[in-house]
């Protein structure tokens, strides 16, 4: 397996060290920036061959493939002056910030490659979107659950902008059992039962012989509590307005 350097060692950085580590097995070397020096300072300690470079530079000299994990408006800061040879392959992970403008920022002839790792990487079980198709990019996220290559820039824009509704979903959790408390219901009763009751949904989105429409209706009874509530506060216009929401964040990623 390539040589890895990751540049920002944030929850993501953090994740991808886990995935490629702490499965068993051949793990490959992981060069990490200093930024994030907690982070990258517990990940070296805690597994063998992940060691802390001194600066960004370092991290892309000792790599074969460089990760690119900062935050959007931190990219100027973390990569000016980067001296990236052709031969390296570089991971764009930076939501918002297309392979052209990158490769302007970074003066570079490497290959670019957008991806969007999500935190379950670390065990191994997230679908990575990448553009474009690369061999080792997609070799790399295979190893972490999965890669899924897109045709063109614009369709790996819109599952970026499907990435942004995950907060939304534990936030309505979060809702659901703040609303049982207000109804008498200790705290940790109602947190363990919308985790389990969320979990079990979870699985069930395993099973990819149903669409996720099938997958709605096999779980409502007609006229019963869960149609009721689907069609009095999952209306049309808050799916028109979740729609409009994703709209507009796509727009800001073109």
């Amino acid at each position: 397996m390539q040589r890895i350097g990751i540049i920002g060692v944030g929850e993501i950085g953090r994740a991808i060290v886990m995935g490629l580590c702490g499965g068993g097995g051949e793990s490959p070397e992981v060069f990490l920036s200093p930024r994030g020096a907690r982070t990258a300072a517990e990940l070296a300690e805690r597994y063998e061959g992940v060691r802390v470079c001194a600066d960004n530079q370092e991290v892309v000299d000792r790599a074969e493939v460089v990760v690119i994990a900062v935050r959007r408006p931190d990219r100027h800061e973390a990569l000016a002056g980067l001296r990236v040879s052709a031969g390296k392959v570089v991971v764009n992970l930076m939501a918002g910030v297309g392979n052209d403008e990158l490769r302007r920022t970074l003066a570079t002839d490497a290959p670019l490659v957008r991806a969007i790792p999500l935190p379950t990487v670390r065990e191994r079980r997230c679908v990575t979107v990448t553009y474009p198709s690369h061999p080792v990019v997609d070799a790399l996220f295979e190893h972490l659950g999965g890669a899924q290559p897109v045709a063109d820039e614009a369709a790996f824009n819109v599952f970026s902008a499907l990435t942004g509704t995950l907060t939304t979903h534990y936030s309505f959790l979060a809702t659901l059992a703040s609303w049982a408390v207000e109804h008498g219901i200790a705290a940790d009763d109602a947190d363990r039962y919308v985790r389990s009751l969320f979990r079990g949904v979870g699985r069930s989105l395993s099973d990819e012989t149903r669409s996720l429409q099938r997958l709605a209706a096999d779980h409502e009874t007609p006229n019963g509590s869960n149609e009721r509530i689907r069609t009095t506060w999952f209306n049309p216009a808050n799916s028109e307005a979740l729609g409009k929401a994703l709209g507009d964040l796509l727009i800001d990623l073109n």
